[in-house]
């Protein structure tokens, strides 16, 4: 497939069209999206246009927002009715929520009436809600229907629907009612009803639950999909394992640039453009830059036992390193605990001692090997050896213990835990660590 995606592109380069429809028939969506990627943004609508029309939707669904607005804006209206028509209602939302207000007015002028109404239902929706990424294309059954009924019927209108393979009982005002497989219906006799082999015992989730705690449940149930529902138990939509997938991966990257301390940007980093990036990265870095300060202060306060003894400079960058490492593994695990629902805030008597006894042996080997270490390879005195070896042993037990308690504390509190991570946990740490190291030289050296 790599020798084709090439070939394609030189005949692209080539400008022979022609031979590029033909060649694409049989290429799979991602690899049509990855040529793409390839190509400048001037080049990719007509890249588009040349892509079969019966994979065009599906393409247009997997592109960047930034490709999908360069496309909206320069096809016509009757091709942009043709895509929209051929997208699940679910991606449909989530091409309009991307895109600038002037472009979803370009689209939804093309829809009906009831449609432009529904959408717009959707579209206010809070943004991380279940409601935001459901779809309404699901098989409602009623209990009454038999079995072969509910056949024909999924029959007649199944390939309309994004999943058949769990159908939703509903009640003639929508109320959710019971499920039923398709293993069920086509495993039971024709003349048998709905409501007897329905099960009524449903996991649902409500329209404005968050997306998170959405595929919390799906992960937990192993669903391939799941019912929302409205305040009076009224069936509004379902939500699909790749929605929650894409929603998986979104959390994750969230967590990622913020833990980093950048600020969260969904968009790929190539189409992203530099003073995007820079105006990510620049508040949290002036942020840490003015919390080094502190450190700064403290060595600038203990200036004269530095001063006295000149060696503990030298000492200064690994304790800092070492602390900031110990206390980023630390909440590198509880962040994770926390997103996968295994750890929450009462758990955290539990989780300190588990990390206090973590950080005893850890720190008990690593002041161990660096006693040694500072003795054959430095020129140091045994005062000041031990200054450096407790000060290390202090400072990774506090580590542990801020690097597990801080996430834990952001999330009663609301925050996003990813927040707490890296930049925030060692200028802690590193505070601490300097105070301690200078407070102890000065007992055990007499300066």
């Amino acid at each position: 497939m790599e020798d084709k995606m090439k070939e394609i592109l030189e005949l692209f380069e080539a400008k022979r069209y022609k031979a590029i429809r033909e060649a694409l028939y049989g290429v799979d969506v991602p690899h049509m999206v990855d040529m793409i990627g390839e190509l400048k943004d001037q080049d990719r609508v007509l890249f588009f246009r040349l892509i079969p029309k019966d994979s065009a939707a599906a393409v247009f669904t997997e592109l960047s927002g930034e490709t999908q607005r360069i496309i909206v804006s320069a096809i016509s209206d009757p091709e942009i009715h043709a895509i929209m028509n051929e997208l699940y209602f679910d991606d449909k939302i989530d091409v309009l929520e991307e895109l600038p207000a002037n472009m979803v007015s370009k689209i939804l002028k093309n829809t009906t009436k009831a449609e432009r109404q529904l959408i717009n239902q959707f579209l206010n929706y809070p943004e991380d809600s279940a409601g935001s990424i459901m779809t309404i294309e699901y098989v409602s059954l009623s209990r009454d229907m038999s079995v072969a009924e509910a056949l024909e019927h999924i029959k007649e209108i199944g390939l309309t629907r994004e999943t058949i393979y769990t159908c939703y009982v509903i009640s003639p005002t929508k109320v959710l009612e019971g499920i039923v497989s398709l293993r069920d219906l086509v495993t039971q006799e024709p003349d048998v009803l709905v409501e007897d082999i329905m099960e009524e015992d449903i996991v649902f989730v409500s329209t404005w639950d968050d997306q998170e705690e959405v595929a919390h449940i799906f992960r937990d149930y192993g669903f391939m999909a799941m019912p929302v529902v409205d305040g009076e138990h009224r069936l509004t939509g379902i939500v699909t394992i790749d929605d929650i997938i894409d929603v998986i991966e979104e959390e994750s990257t969230e967590d990622f640039q913020k833990m980093a301390a950048m600020t969260p940007s969904d968009e790929p980093y190539l189409e992203t453009s530099i003073w995007t990036l820079a105006k990510n990265r620049i508040t949290w870095l002036i942020i840490l830059m003015l919390t080094a300060m502190i450190t700064g202060f403290i060595i600038t306060g203990f200036n004269d036992v530095l001063q006295a003894s000149v060696i503990l400079v030298s000492f200064i960058p690994m304790l800092m390193d070492t602390g900031g490492n110990a206390g980023n593994q630390a909440s590198t695990m509880i962040i994770r605990g926390i997103a996968l629902g295994e750890v929450d805030y009462k758990d955290i008597a539990k989780v300190l001692a588990k990390e206090f006894g973590v950080g005893i042996i850890v720190a008990f080997i690593m002041a161990f090997v660096n006693f040694f270490r500072i003795l054959f390879m430095t020129p140091a005195s045994l005062a000041v050896n031990v200054t450096v070896t407790f000060t290390l042993f202090i400072t990774v037990v506090f580590a542990k213990l801020v690097g597990c308690a801080l996430p834990l504390f952001a999330h009663r509190v609301k925050l996003d835990p990813a927040i707490m991570a890296s930049p925030m946990i060692t200028t802690i740490v590193d505070a601490l660590a300097l105070t301690l190291y200078f407070v102890t030289a000065k007992i055990l050296l007499g300066l």
